[in-house]
């Protein structure tokens, strides 16, 4: 999917997600101080915009101008500052001087993509960054609800990790599992990749 997609999806005046951030955001970055902070494929920007209500230097990347434009609604409404920049996550460059915290969250691509974007996430850290990663999991196409129904954009937390390593990025790994989310309506949960590693 190209950012004409995306854009013809987010151009709504509702939110396509919820404004509300990710739950697995919000439990596994409850223990890090506020620094600077990246949601890499940020899509509305709920997440971005929760991180600088936190106290984060928060910034958004997405390829969508549309997404971005409700990113930037969202931030105006909750009163914080977000950073904004179009970009492609598979081809963006990171700054030098690098992100104490990096979120990658639901993005889905063929592994060759993918693996492009989480090395560039892993190359945005800082030293003693922490990388934080969240997709439908492979094992949602037959043992959970939702999502993507193409295997070939679903992947697993060893995906992530072969990923890092493949781009060279060195990883203290934190926690990675395969995690179960509760969908409102569903009789079970969605299955989720989950990684979170520091560099």
């Amino acid at each position: 999917m190209d950012a004409s997609h995306w854009n013809e999806r987010y151009a709504t005046a509702e939110y396509v997600w919820k404004a509300d951030p990710n739950v697995f955001l919000v439990a596994e970055t409850a223990g890090l101080a506020p620094g600077r902070a990246l949601d890499l494929a940020c899509g509305e920007g709920r997440n971005a915009v929760w991180l600088a209500e936190q106290g984060w230097d928060a910034t958004g990347v997405d390829f969508s101008d549309a997404g971005l434009d409700k990113g930037r609604r969202l931030a105006a409404d909750r009163g914080v500052e977000v950073g904004w920049e179009c970009a492609d996550a598979t081809s963006w460059e990171p700054p030098a001087e690098g992100y104490d915290l990096v979120a990658v969250f639901y993005l889905q691509l063929p592994e060759a993509d993918r693996r492009r974007a989480m090395g560039i996430a892993g190359r945005a850290l800082t030293a003693g960054g922490t990388l934080l990663v969240v997709a439908h999991d492979t094992a949602n196409l037959t043992g959970g609800v939702g999502g993507p129904q193409d295997p070939a954009v679903l992947y697993t937390p060893d995906d992530v990790l072969a990923d890092l390593a493949a781009a060279g990025v060195d990883v203290t790994v934190e926690r990675a599992d395969t995690v179960e989310r509760p969908v409102a309506g569903a009789d079970r949960p969605a299955l989720d990749c989950l990684v979170r590693a520091r560099r």
